[in-house]
């Protein structure tokens, strides 16, 4: 017997807007989306058929119906470094964020997903752990170029590459000639290539100037990590991506862009055509770099937090539609990893906890601005859904599998980094107030999250690979079924 669940709410995220619905979910799909006065048709459930042969759920009146958020750019690290973090904590969290798809990064795995031989053995791991739904990237490095359609043909959604040093030995960056040719390889089946964009002559010069001592030390202030790398890093790197993209007529995406100074080059080149995207992160929006405290490792990232003023820029590029999406970036570490050299922004590993937090945070510091939440939700939704080629994924329609977040925006909450859903507990937004909590998080119509759960016990996540329909299992050898994906 088909299992239908019937979701009421005065106000549901469809069609790029807000209005009154209930979400007819039947098997893990929508079947139906309907005015609150009930469904029409064949097989359509009137209030009392609704009550008889359905659960039934009604919203509060504080309460919404989103579509489950999507993140493209979260680092699992798992296999390798499940110490790290690992596909079960790392999709609990996501849920918990309201995020019901994400795209795992092709490092800091071990091996990184250059190979296929490295994305089965990826997806191996993923086996029975994943509470959200999962895709993955793979990398572009010296190593595999002339071989990155190979890696698409096995799944992976697009190819991550770095300008400078990753910070990772086993997944080496491209210099100039490497970034024309691994966009040349992927302009020649429509390939994706999302670019780290940092120079790293302009890193170098910044780190003799700061005086980073012979090992990377640059001490606990904070003001010596920014400047040693300075705006300038980002706009040099970004203008080469766009060089090369104009030249080979490739696709690029860059991410995390931290410099708001940035984005003038990026609008003059979306305006003349050139296949370029970019995202930018929570932390980008919701810190800065006049809050950060002596010997705060937490809040080290790459490009860094930068000052209240670059943060006002990064804020109208969300606004005015130049950013396409905000996503986590998600990059844990171990909590040695992370407090290397007792605070030393030099020494302690770069990388920001965020894929729990991330919504709530930008939500609050856009109510603050009077940005409304209709302005931020294509971003963390159908934004980053095309950015890894499915367009089908962060909407509410008939057909969609019933990934769903029910969300409360004027509910606060406080940051506890003790009670987060990561397998380390830290957070750089530890002990904020935030605007808008997670009620409940639906994946496949299941809920796997609840406020105040201390982990996300069910795992009806499935695998999205490009190419092919999404799958419950993750086991590398599995034949991959033919389809559109969703």
């Amino acid at each position: 017997m088909a299992e239908v669940r019937v979701i009421r709410a005065e106000r549901a995220w469809i069609d790029g807007g807000f209005r009154p619905a209930q979400v007819r979910i039947v098997d893990g799909v929508i079947a139906e989306v309907a005015g609150l006065d009930g469904f029409d048709g064949p097989g359509g459930l009137d209030d009392a058929d609704a009550a008889a042969s359905a659960e039934v759920v009604v919203l509060a009146p504080d309460e919404v119906l989103l579509p489950g958020l999507v993140d493209s750019h979260v680092h699992l690290d798992e296999p390798g470094r499940t110490d790290w973090e690992g596909f079960a904590t790392g999709t609990a969290a996501a849920a918990a964020g309201g995020i019901t798809t994400l795209f795992d990064m092709p490092l800091n795995s071990v091996p990184v997903t250059t190979t296929p031989a490295a994305l089965a053995a990826k997806r191996a791991a993923a086996g029975g752990k994943l509470a959200v739904d999962v895709g993955y990237w793979g990398g572009a490095v010296p190593e595999n170029l002339g071989s990155l359609r190979e890696l698409a043909d096995a799944g992976v959604v697009g190819f991550k590459c770095f300008l400078v040093p990753s910070g990772i030995d086993e997944f080496g960056h491209l210099d100039g000639a490497g970034l024309r040719a691994a966009l040349t390889e992927l302009a020649a089946f429509d390939g994706l290539l999302i670019a780290h964009a940092e120079d790293e002559a302009h890193l170098h010069e910044a780190a003799v100037e700061v005086g980073a001592g012979p090992d990377g030390e640059l001490g606990r202030h904070y003001d010596a990590f920014l400047r040693s790398r300075p705006p300038v890093s980002e706009e040099a790197a970004i203008a080469a991506v766009i060089d090369a993209a104009r030249a080979t007529g490739g696709r690029a995406h860059i991410v995390h862009v931290a410099d708001g100074h940035a984005l003038d080059l990026i609008r003059a080149a979306k305006a003349e055509g050139i296949r370029l995207t970019i995202e930018t992160c929570p932390h980008y929006l919701t810190l800065s770099a006049e809050e950060v405290p002596d010997g705060a490792s937490a809040f080290k990232c790459c490009p860094p937090i930068r000052d209240r003023v670059n943060q006002d820029l990064l804020w109208e590029g969300v606004v005015d539609g130049t950013i396409d999406a905000i996503v986590s970036d998600h990059s844990p570490a171990t909590l040695a990893l992370k407090t290397a050299g007792g605070g030393d922004f030099g020494l302690a590993w770069g990388g920001i906890a965020g894929v729990q937090t991330g919504f709530a945070s930008v939500w609050t510091a856009a109510a603050r601005r009077g940005i409304p939440l209709e302005r931020l939700l294509p971003l963390f939704t159908t934004g980053p859904a095309r950015i890894a080629g499915m367009p089908g994924l962060g909407v509410i329609a008939p057909g969609a599998r019933a990934n769903l977040t029910v969300f409360a925006p004027e509910r606060s909450w406080t940051v506890d980094a003790q009670r987060l859903l990561y397998r380390h507990k830290l957070s750089p937004w530890d002990g904020r107030e935030l605007r808008g909590g997670v009620v409940a998080t639906l994946v496949g119509g299941t809920v796997v999250y609840r406020a105040g759960d201390d982990d996300a016990r069910a795992r009806p996540g499935v695998e999205l690979l490009a190419g092919a329909g999404p799958r419950a299992g993750a086991f590398a050898g599995d034949d991959v079924r033919e389809g559109a994906t969703s």
